[in-house]
């Protein structure tokens, strides 16, 4: 019997070749599909559009966040438009008729403290609209404490476990400055990257000073006096975490509080369920109710609670313009996205048409 020739030219039963509008349509189908499993899986571009973690990012960066790191986060609506915000022009991009519960793959390694990290916001939890996690706001901050860690902020310097946290280098804060009453030179401020909070009289005004800056501009004549601006300990803000008036705290003077940990069990009682029945209830899924001096979970009497997940404190580095985990308390471990990698794009909106790409800043690794 005579082997078949294999480099033989098929001459029947071909199949017919693709035309052009297929052979397209395949392409960008495979496009999709590609990009869909890298943006989930991989990493994700982002752009800053606020000063809270002004100086180290810069609003108009555009920031690559790897998804690795931490592990890929599965989607909560699997069914949704590809690269598209959650609602555009108001309108829902997802479908939330199918919500899965979390799950992450496995990853490089944990959230650390120090690192830069993007996730979803944990105040929308208890808004209206009830989005799921991943159609929430992002957001980008500094992971200041990890889960078991106990946090305190001291006259605006962090500590963590009773030692103090190391500051980031480009970290800013506001300061009271006092004028000799005669008008800031604008392109002063444009120059130092100076910030003008508010005026509180003629002469005096809180600002955001990079540190960078600071010595050059208490120089100027005009300039009188200087002062960083820290709310004392014992001044109560309603502002600030637990919102509660028997925690005393505020932005510069806050805690002690722990990061709840997976596995770690508390006793139920008025300051436990001040400090962590938000997540209890909110994060964690629970029906909580208070009847008398009872407390009941899941309609059930309970004294103790064991939390499901692991929670991070965040905080963005420009201290006092930053809406961050000290107004609304621990981000859980179901709304990390990602870690800040690299800026491969910076824009600066305030230059003119030829000085607005920072090209300083272009393919710089975050830290």
């Amino acid at each position: 019997m005579p082997l078949k020739n294999p480099f033989r030219k098929k001459t029947d039963n071909q199949s017919p070749k693709k035309g052009k509008l297929r052979e397209w349509g395949d392409a960008v189908l495979f496009a999709v599909i590609a990009a869909t499993i890298i943006r989930g899986l991989l990493f994700s571009a982002y752009a800053i559009p606020s000063g809270s973690m002004e100086g180290t990012l810069l609003p108009g960066d555009y920031l690559f966040v790897s998804k690795i790191n931490y592990g890929p986060r599965m989607p909560f609506t699997p069914v949704a438009f590809p690269f598209t915000e959650p609602t555009v022009h108001g309108v829902k991009t997802y479908w939330d008729g199918i919500k899965l519960p979390y799950f992450r793959l496995p990853g490089l390694s944990e959230v650390k403290k120090g690192d830069i990290v993007v996730f979803n916001k944990p105040e929308e939890a208890d808004t209206m609209y009830h989005r799921p996690v991943d159609a929430r706001t992002t957001l980008i901050k500094r992971c200041q404490a990890a889960p078991g860690d106990e946090l305190r902020i001291i006259n605006t310097q962090v500590y963590v476990n009773g030692s103090p946290a190391r500051n980031p280098a480009m970290e800013q804060t506001s300061y009271t400055v006092i004028t000799d009453g005669n008008a800031i030179n604008p392109q002063v401020l444009h120059n130092c990257s100076i910030e003008i909070l508010q005026q509180l009289s003629p002469v005096a005004y809180e600002m955001i000073i990079p540190p960078a800056h600071l010595a050059e501009f208490k120089k100027y004549s005009d300039i009188k006096s200087v002062t960083p601006v820290i709310q004392q300990a014992g001044a109560y803000d309603a502002s600030v975490f637990p919102h509660n008036e028997h925690f005393k705290w505020n932005v510069d003077n806050f805690g002690p509080i722990r990061m709840p940990k997976k596995g770690w069990t508390i006793p139920l009682n008025d300051s436990t369920m001040t400090l962590y029945r938000r997540a209890i209830e909110l994060y964690e899924n629970n029906k909580v109710a208070v009847k008398g001096k009872d407390i009941y979970i899941n309609d059930k009497k309970a004294d103790r609670y064991t939390f499901k997940m692991n929670y991070y404190w965040m905080m963005g580095d420009n201290r006092h313009n930053s809406l961050d985990s000290r107004f609304w308390g621990y981000v859980p471990e179901d709304h990390i996205v990602g870690k800040a990698m690299l800026t491969w794009m910076s824009v600066d909106s305030t230059e003119t048409f030829l000085n607005k790409v920072r090209w300083n800043r272009i393919l710089k690794v975050i830290k």
